[in-house]
């Protein structure tokens, strides 16, 4: 039996959501230790979609920003969050606007 079958190994889920309301999602099992641009490039999310460009895209552990090289745990969910096109604020002031126009 090859060592490497025995090393210990830790699951981790990887989420992006590529627009409002999908999300492409893989459960992995990798060896202890993987990182999470390791998480990354063994989902093949980027072969997936293209725009994801590894060295600029932004990613998080249950909704907290860190960098690849930072060490997995079991358990964890890797996020890859795509750009905001429109300022969180700006947004929530158009929903408003809208909604009070309907009445």
């Amino acid at each position: 039996m090859d060592p490497a079958d025995q090393a210990p190994r830790i699951t981790v889920v990887v989420a992006y959501s590529p627009a409002p309301q999908q999300v492409d999602q893989v459960r992995l099992s990798l060896p202890a230790g993987s990182t999470v641009l390791d998480a990354l490039h063994e989902s093949r999310l980027i072969e997936r979609h293209p725009d994801v460009d590894p060295a600029q895209v932004k990613l998080g552990i249950w909704g907290k920003l860190r960098q690849p090289g930072d060490t997995l745990r079991e358990g964890d969910r890797v996020e890859v969050y795509r750009p905001l096109k429109v300022d969180p604020k700006e947004a929530r002031r158009q929903r408003y606007r809208s909604h009070r126009e309907k009445r």
